[in-house]
């Protein structure tokens, strides 16, 4: 899949993550993202963060479950959870968004804000759209409400969707 041109040429490229409460499958996904860029060997060429589109747990670290299972699984963990804003449009290269819901929110908020942002629509993507193996429903679930084994599924989700990601990220980035 391709990438949009980078925004600013001399700087980073510029990711953001983003679910509902940016305490479980964003940060995942940033965590992931960030050492497989690493492993990469274009860790300081991207720049990668997350947010949560809402407000509710602004401040808190990961949910305990995530953190957990991206400990166990080698990850860093340090995390405080933020909500997107539009101003944020203004500098990302790409917005990835973990599900249906969070992707509508991010196009109001690039129909209400956007232009003032320069912000092309086409930087907005689904996360797991990255993933070969995506099938039918290329979102990422939600783990919040069940068991450790959802944070586990939402894991192998995102790695694989983290290696496709990375994959385009070099080419992109080493052409």
């Amino acid at each position: 899949m391709s990438l949009p041109e980078p925004r600013d040429p001399a700087g980073p490229y510029r990711v953001s993550v983003v679910c509902l409460g940016n305490i479980c499958r964003s940060p995942m996904a940033e965590k992931v993202l960030t050492a497989d860029l690493e492993r990469a060997g274009i860790g300081d060429l991207v720049e990668v963060d997350s947010f949560g589109t809402g407000g509710w747990h602004v401040g808190d670290g990961m949910d305990p479950r995530a953190t957990s299972t991206l400990r166990v699984h080698g990850y860093l963990t340090d995390h405080t959870a933020r909500r997107f804003s539009a101003e944020r449009l203004a500098d990302r290269d790409l917005v990835l968004a973990m599900d249906l819901d969070n992707l509508d929110e991010l196009r109001r908020a690039v129909d209400e804000r956007g232009e003032e942002f320069g912000f092309d629509p086409s930087r907005l993507r689904l996360f797991r759209s990255f993933a070969p193996d995506s099938g039918p429903n290329p979102e990422v679930p939600d783990p919040y409400y069940g068991g450790d084994d959802g944070f586990t599924a939402v894991l192998n989700m995102v790695e694989a969707a983290s290696k496709g990601l990375t994959g385009a990220l070099v080419a992109r980035l080493r052409d």
